[in-house]
């Protein structure tokens, strides 16, 4: 019996882990380049004496949902689309390369460019610090222009060029931080062929209506597991009521 209720127990964990996975992607429908987290279930054995013949179910978040999100037109420099399967690469919080699909970038007073979670963005010499300018430019290939103080709009200079990279042929892992990481580590070549849309952003992947299946579809699978538990205590109080002596 005690079999029945670890097995049980061990899959009621794994629907809230895939419950958690589908309410952070519907609270991220609106943001932009958010993919939506895909939530997979693995069957682990339980090692011991004896032959593996127990095997527990685990759900997590293993991957994203790569599709593209729509795209729509901002007319604001600073934001922009990735095609394709491109991915930015900026400066995670470890100090460590991550890679994201948000394209609204911001400048702060210091003239670094980030995310709009605040996610430094790579250049090909690290972290982009815009200089002074009046007008400031990114172009379709990821060069980034500017006009500088008080100098010729008809001269713009070509500060730095974003580093956008291809994850074709890697195997990437997604954070708790959102960001999109190399499994195992190490760093994705940078995309010589890759082009972005200027002054347009690409919104979130999330399917709000299959999320909510999703959702309804998992609270079903919570209240089963519920009650294959209580189906588990009256066949062990119905057991002991028979293993007891007469008086």
């Amino acid at each position: 019996m005690d079999r029945m209720i670890h097995l049980s127990l061990r899959a009621m964990q794994g629907v809230m882990n895939r419950q958690t996975a589908i309410a952070h992607n519907m609270a991220n429908a609106d943001t932009t380049g958010f993919r939506a987290e895909i939530v997979s279930a693995q069957a682990q054995y339980i090692h011991g004496e004896g032959l593996q013949s127990r095997a527990t179910p685990n759900e997590y978040v293993l991957a994203a949902d790569m599709n593209p999100g729509a795209v729509k037109e901002t007319g604001r420099p600073l934001d922009i689309a990735l095609g394709g399967q491109s991915l930015l690469a900026v400066q995670a919080p470890g100090g460590d390369e991550g890679y994201t699909r948000r394209g609204d970038l911001m400048m702060n007073e210091s003239g670094l460019l980030t995310t709009g979670d605040g996610h430094p963005v790579l250049g090909e010499g690290g972290p982009l610090v815009v200089p002074p300018a009046d007008t400031i430019r990114i172009a379709e290939d990821g060069g980034v222009w500017i006009v500088p103080k008080g100098g010729d709009p008809n001269q713009p200079q070509q500060i730095d060029h974003l580093r956008i990279v291809s994850p074709k042929g890697s195997e990437i892992v997604k954070g708790e931080d959102t960001l999109f990481r190399v499994k195992n580590g190490g760093a994705l070549p940078s995309d010589p062929d890759a082009r972005l849309q200027s002054g347009a952003l690409e919104g979130s992947n999330v399917n709000m209506t299959q999320a909510l299946v999703d959702m309804i579809e998992t609270s079903r699978a919570y209240e089963a597991q519920v009650k294959l538990l209580t189906t588990a205590k009256e066949m062990d109080d119905g057991g002991a009521s028979v293993m007891q002596m007469p008086r």
